[in-house]
């Protein structure tokens, strides 16, 4: 489609739903203002960036256009339904409209699509709301209203809201004229007379035409009562961007009308100062994350296993203990590494410096400081702090970490993602293997088993909680793996199965209350406690099971794939003589098993179980080499250089 279609598309998606969703939108009548309040939506030409907005007296942010690429139509259908899911969730393309086909039937494999998805979507739900509470809508995009504007009016619901034109509305006897919520188009030129024009509680909000370019996201600038900042909601937490769904609740919160269920947007609102320039900047490091984590992360990773190959080569093997150590610690380091990068906003090649060199550098000189397990308990532990820190404080840097959420996808903006838990977890629980292997407490299982549920349950309490990292699955992958690690070294069967049902199920529920009580209202919250009933944490399940399965046909995964499955094979075929390598550290064994079993039910429970192995393996193949070098020197007390 045209952009003129595609705005039309708006108008007709939007104004059309009313008959399909009345129903579902919650009877509010607010009280009559003293003045008609006028929201205005206006777009803007392709290409407006965030500062032209804020020259024009807008609160300038960045507004993300959708869940991945996405095609203007989609845009629009997200704005109007204020829900959103990826398009593979769908059963069917979104559909165009024929030459000579009706919009009724157009209408109806919209709305067909919407509802095959296993999530509450309803098309034009934002207008449905609106004309029930008795707002007059309005949609002017140019010249181009045509046939597909009228046939929309056309259509008929069970709502009275849907029986009423525009015209009729307009003509309706009030107290004084009727609320408006107007759609149009609007030039960069155009918008200071509108800011200017605004009056009372009117609002404007200015989006650049969709879809945006590559991968970044579209300009979005704000005006009217309230808005004297960069923009901002609860749905990203990050300073300057917001999402599509949140324009809904901005818009029905500015006219009294309550939100209706389906939507799981937040209201916008500004903070600060303006600051265009930092908005520019934190788009542009969006848009570097997904295309900077092969050339940064992967190059990294093949750069140090040429050099251990060489190392080992060269040397007869007579390095290779170290050399492994080396490597295993480095890998530990990635992710604090890139949280610095992403303090830093370096280029890519200083980027790619900073990470190929400064993760062997902290390495060795954590080997030279430190002896046997106790280094890499020393940097897992100081990496795991350090994003623990991060989160406390409720900083972005973890979001705009090459291993952070990648908020360009449209999913995650903040806390910690997939990528982080798979590290995290194994970082923890196997970490607190080599720290109580270090101090040698083989002699006290209850207190090693102590220490594992500790540490799992208090990391659980940080990277779950929707006020910290917010991560749904490290709810579950934490005090899961934990209680494996605890068992495996101190419980007899029975009661090992006990602590393995019911500690991950205790977790989840203190997590639960205590998500309640400090109003994090994240992804924990919002996909299972706020869940309407059974069928609605069936739709949970549902979309985190097909996104996970997805995920396994993703090209990079089925390039690795290959390589991890090698990998399980020779463990398991292996398991005695790996075994063998922590006969003298049971801490480590308990840890490594614990490590194992939260990669494996955070490959069930997250919606991204391919990455969850890939990432898992790689980690715990770290550890194993370490307790593969250290059991080459029973005095794990000397350093071996």
């Amino acid at each position: 489609m045209g952009q003129g279609a595609s705005l039309n598309f708006f108008r007709s998606s939007a104004v059309a739903a009313a008959g399909h969703t009345a129903e579902k939108v919650q009877d509010v009548s607010p009280p009559v203002p003293s003045r008609a309040t006028h929201v205005t939506l206006a777009f803007v030409p392709r290409g407006t960036d965030v500062e032209e907005l804020a020259e024009a007296g807008l609160s300038p942010g960045l507004l993300s256009a959708g869940m991945g690429s996405v095609p203007a139509e989609q845009t629009y259908l997200d704005i109007t339904q204020g829900n959103r899911v990826f398009d593979l969730l769908y059963d069917s393309k979104l559909p165009e409209r024929r030459a000579g086909e009706s919009c009724s039937a157009w209408w109806r494999e919209v709305v067909e699509r919407a509802d095959s998805a296993p999530a509450d979507i309803v098309p034009g739900l934002l207008i449905a709301a609106l004309k029930e509470a008795g707002k007059e809508v309005r949609v002017d995009v140019g010249g181009l209203v045509g046939v597909r504007a009228a046939c929309t009016f056309s259509l008929r619901g069970s709502g009275p809201a849907a029986h009423a034109s525009p015209k009729k509305l307009s003509e309706a006897p009030r107290q004084t004229p009727a609320p408006v919520f107007e759609v149009q188009t609007s030039s960069i030129w155009e918008l200071p007379g509108l800011v200017n024009g605004l009056q009372d509680d009117d609002l404007l909000i200015a989006i650049e035409k969709p879809p945006p370019p590559e991968s970044r996201a579209l300009a979005i600038g704000i005006a009217g009562r309230g808005f004297d900042g960069n923009l901002t909601s609860d749905s990203t937490r990050l300073d300057g961007y917001v999402l599509t769904t949140d324009l809904a609740p901005t818009i029905l919160a500015r006219f009294g009308v309550a939100v209706p269920s389906e939507m799981t947007g937040e209201p916008i609102r500004s903070e600060g100062e303006v600051d265009a320039a930092a908005v520019a900047s934190l788009g542009d490091r969006l848009a570097a994350i997904p295309e900077r984590r092969g050339p940064v992360i992967g190059l990294a990773l093949i750069a140090w296993s040429v050099a251990l190959g060489l190392a080992m080569l060269l040397s007869r093997g007579r390095v290779a203990r170290f050399g492994v150590r080396l490597a295993a610690i480095s890998l530990v380091f990635l992710p604090l590494l890139l949280l610095l990068s992403a303090a830093l906003e370096p280029s890519l090649h200083s980027e790619q410096l900073l990470v190929i060199l400064g993760s062997p550098v902290l390495g060795l000189l954590t080997l030279v400081a430190l002896r046997g397990y106790r280094a890499l308990a020393v940097a897992s532990g100081t990496t795991v702090l350090v994003y623990t820190a991060a989160l406390l404080a409720g900083s972005s840097l973890p979001s705009l970490s090459l291993v952070g959420p990648n908020p360009g996808l449209g999913a995650r903006f903040f806390g910690i993602g997939n990528e982080l838990e798979a590290i995290l977890a194994v970082l923890v629980i196997a970490g607190t293997g080599a720290a109580l292997a270090g101090l040698m407490l083989g002699r006290r299982p209850r207190r090693a088993a102590a220490c594992f549920l500790t540490a799992g349950l208090f990391f659980a309490l940080v990277f779950a909680a929707g006020r910290f990292g917010a991560d749904v699955g490290a709810a579950i992958v934490l005090p899961f793996g934990s209680a494996v690690a605890a068992a495996a070294i101190a419980a007899p069967r029975r009661r090992a199965a006990l602590w393995v049902g019911v500690v991950p199920i205790a977790a989840v529920a203190l997590l639960a209350l205590v998500d309640l009580v400090s109003g994090g209202n994240a992804h924990l919250t919002r996909s299972v406690l706020d869940a309407g009933g059974l069928g609605d944490l069936a739709d949970v399940a549902q979309r985190r099971l097909e996104l996970s399965a997805h995920s396994f046909g993703r090209p990079i995964v089925v390039a690795v794939m290959p390589l991890v499955l090698a990998i399980a094979a020779v463990a398991i075929l292996r398991r005695e003589r790996i075994a063998a390598w922590m006969r003298a550290s049971s801490e480590m064994r308990a840890g490594l098993l614990g490590a194992l079993a939260a990669v494996l039910i955070g490959a069930l429970v997250n919606d991204s179980g391919a990455l969850i192995v890939e990432i898992g393996a790689a980690y715990l193949l770290a550890f194993a080499g370490f307790a593969w070098a250290e059991s080459g020197h029973p005095d794990t007390a000397r350093p071996i250089l």
